[in-house]
């Protein structure tokens, strides 16, 4: 595994490694969690599921970053995913950090450390410059854990066809 390809470091909370097949039944399960998947046009189906670990895999292997699967250190308990993956936005590709938690373990700042992790990896282990997260108007926590990772509101867009806010941060 090349340097720039394996996942952030573990931070006091979380341990972070690249999703395999193995973990479909942990991402369908989330994926199709209708709390967690509010702010998205629906859930995922299973097939879906594998569908969005194919794609982190792919990134892994094309841009050294993906989603990555994000465990409990102290237990191993799967908590969600949280990564870096390239996205168009109004025919611009950027690198967006996003972020996924199991809905009963929301509100324990797990999210907020796993995109911090994400963003010091994106800065320091990666060499961006700049990081964006890709937020529907009406999810004030993402916003917020975004503005605690340094992103600020940067501006409206329309992203597939919905509406977004556009949080942006030079690192």
């Amino acid at each position: 595994m090349s340097p720039n390809r394996r996942p952030p470091e573990p931070t006091p909370c979380l341990a972070f490694r690249e999703m395999t097949p193995d973990d479909l039944d942990d991402m369908a399960a989330l994926l199709g969690d209708s709390e967690v998947m509010r702010h998205y046009p629906r859930t995922k189906t299973r097939d879906e599921a594998l569908g969005w670990i194919r794609w982190s895999r792919h990134g892994y292997r094309e841009h050294g970053h993906g989603l990555w699967l994000v465990t409990l250190r102290s237990t191993g308990e799967f908590v969600g995913n949280c990564g870096l993956t390239r996205q168009d936005v109004e025919g611009v590709i950027h690198t967006e950090v996003g972020y996924l938690v199991r809905a009963e373990l929301q509100g324990n700042g797990y999210a907020t450390e796993a995109a911090r992790a994400c963003r010091d990896h994106a800065r320091e282990v990666l060499g961006l410059d700049r990081l964006i997260a890709i937020i529907a108007p009406g999810n004030v926590p993402s916003q917020r854990v975004a503005e605690k990772i340094g992103l600020a509101l940067e501006r409206e867009a329309v992203y597939r066809d919905r509406a977004a806010r556009i949080y942006s941060a030079a690192l």
